[in-house]
């Protein structure tokens, strides 16, 4: 397969910059001509007629994978894969940690809630690291990081020493989720952008799968290597994801916002159907960064400015799509799927299977399930669109975690535990987390790297990502002492309440971004008046 890695070589001058006193004169000549050099580049692109491009059209066309945006945005999303493997196995994993160990209750939640809330640490930093040294790079430190942490896990012989490697790994995992989706985003073309971006979630489904049959296949082995090789064997995908970024091109956009338009035109054109397509697209992301104004268009920019503009004075506009990226972030893990299928076999335990072979099992079953119905949604959320899947998705969700709140309930009020209340709840935990995959799963990773505006898509991103990492860690850290206190049944009639009201959420808050171009996305979020206006007009698809 032909490379399509960026031919620029990363030099110091890309790296390293002269720091100088602001307000020097010397400094703000250097910043007015970097400005002045970024600009007449950028008007010699955009002064290119995208109108008259053959071979572009400007309809409705057919979808249609191109390989090279295909391969980046799986060699990307591979990362992934090391969060739903850990979910997956740390499962199955706790129950011989816990008894090899000899921990608590309380130190079997923080071991397992402790690898999200330290991904919070990964995910507020790889904005700011990806506008820094590119999103190409971010995906390696990602897996380097992650790789440390699967080690120290597999050799721990300690209770602390397997902590170390969960905040670790922990980091490791909020850089990926930050990055894969953004970089896959950035790069794919606006008609298969759905199902590129969802790829993250259905690497996340695959890991988890994963983790299932390693428990199954590890658990008869003694219980003092079967956890560590369990956990041990999640570097494997890490090391693949380091050699697998060199045949992956920089995202065309980053390289826009840092002026290197030769670059960007390169890759574009491995990412396009044609050069044609190519061009036009490059003129979109110039006209449209090149309106974000002087300190997001300059050689040296590396997302100065951001945070202060995103949190202390954002537009109407910006304000509406921190609402719904945080909203659309918070509700995935407020409705419980992460703590659902770390803590399954607990659930199946307390709902009457006793066997631990048999508890690993029925999670093959359910992450057999998952990957499935994360498969169906990704190859027609580009024709469907975001917002039917995910109100499917989540009122789906909502019933069956409510049918699960009677069934575990009826069978804790039950001395005798009948065949067929067993088998409803597995079936109700199978059907929740299947209607995760169809909706939540995959559009919250889509959505919320698409709607921000590029200037800000990446530290936007990461800040939304990290409230998704806060309430999983919080969640998962305490689901069983809720449970010890409401029971199983209770603690899911919460979650069905709270993925409810997340429904409503998603029906006010969170408008149709299928098909659109990432530079015309933000009309969607702008005054009704302008809406109104500007809405009406043919919508580009590139």
């Amino acid at each position: 397969m032909e490379s399509f890695s960026s031919s620029h070589k990363p030099d110091k001058q890309d790296c390293y910059y002269l720091l100088l006193d602001s307000e020097s004169p010397a400094a703000k000549e250097g910043q007015r001509r970097h400005e002045e050099l970024w600009h007449k580049q950028a008007s010699e692109v955009a002064s290119q007629k995208h109108t008259d491009l053959p071979g572009v059209s400007l309809q409705r066309k057919k979808p249609r994978f191109n390989k090279y945006a295909l391969t980046g945005a799986i060699l990307a999303s591979t990362n992934s894969i090391l969060l739903g493997y850990d979910i997956g196995v740390m499962s199955g994993a706790i129950l011989y940690i816990r008894d090899n160990l000899n921990i608590t209750s309380i130190q079997v939640e923080v071991l397992v809630g402790s690898l999200n809330v330290c991904s919070l640490i990964g995910s507020l930093a790889a904005g700011k690291t990806s506008d820094c040294i590119g999103r190409r790079y971010t995906i390696v430190l990602a897996a380097a990081t992650f790789l440390l942490g699967a080690l120290l896990m597999g050799l721990a012989p300690s209770f602390l020493f397997l902590m170390a490697g969960r905040v670790v790994s922990g980091i490791g995992v909020g850089y990926s989720l930050m990055i894969a989706p953004v970089y896959t985003t950035e790069i794919s073309p606006a008609m298969t952008r759905g199902f590129l971006s969802s790829l993250p979630e259905v690497f996340i489904n695959f890991g988890i799968l994963l983790g299932y049959i390693s428990n199954y296949a590890l658990s008869g082995l003694p219980e003092h290597i079967n956890w560590r090789l369990m956990l041990g064997l999640a570097a494997l995908p890490a090391i693949a994801v380091a050699f697998g970024v060199i045949a992956m091109p920089e995202s065309p956009r980053w390289l826009v916002m840092n002026g290197r338009f030769a670059d960007a035109k390169q890759a574009l054109i491995k990412t396009s159907d044609s050069v044609e397509e190519a061009e036009f697209r490059l003129n979109e992301m110039t006209r449209t960064i090149a309106d974000l104004g002087h300190a997001a268009s300059s050689n040296n920019w590396q997302g100065q400015g951001v945070w202060k503009e995103l949190l202390l004075r954002p537009s109407r506009p910006l304000r509406r799509i921190l609402i719904a990226a945080i909203g659309v972030n918070f509700f995935m893990q407020a409705s419980g799927n992460d703590a659902v299928v770390y803590y399954s076999p607990e659930v199946f335990k307390d709902a009457g299977i006793n066997s631990k072979k048999q508890l690993v099992g029925v999670t093959v079953i359910m992450g057999i399930a998952k990957t499935s119905f994360v498969l169906i949604s990704a190859l027609y959320l580009d024709h469907f669109g975001r917002r039917p899947l995910l109100m499917l998705g989540s009122t789906g969700m909502a019933v069956s975690l409510a049918v699960l709140g009677l069934g575990s309930k009826y069978l804790d009020q039950s001395d005798i535990k009948p065949a067929w209340a067993i088998a409803l709840c597995v079936i109700a935990v199978c059907a929740a987390v299947s209607f995760f995959s169809i909706g939540l799963g995959p559009i919250t990773w889509v959505y919320s790297s698409e709607i921000f505006p590029t200037k800000f898509r990446a530290q936007g991103s990461s800040l939304a990502i990290s409230v998704n990492r806060l309430v999983s860690g919080i969640v998962a850290m305490s689901f069983l002492s809720i449970s010890r206190a409401v029971t199983f049944g209770g603690m899911f009639f919460i979650l069905s309440g709270i993925t409810a009201v997340g429904t409503v959420f998603f029906y006010f808050f969170l408008p149709e971004t299928k098909g659109k171009s990432l530079e015309d996305i933000g009309l969607l979020f702008e005054d009704k008046a302008h809406d109104n206006h500007t809405l009406d007009r043919p919508i580009t698809l590139i």
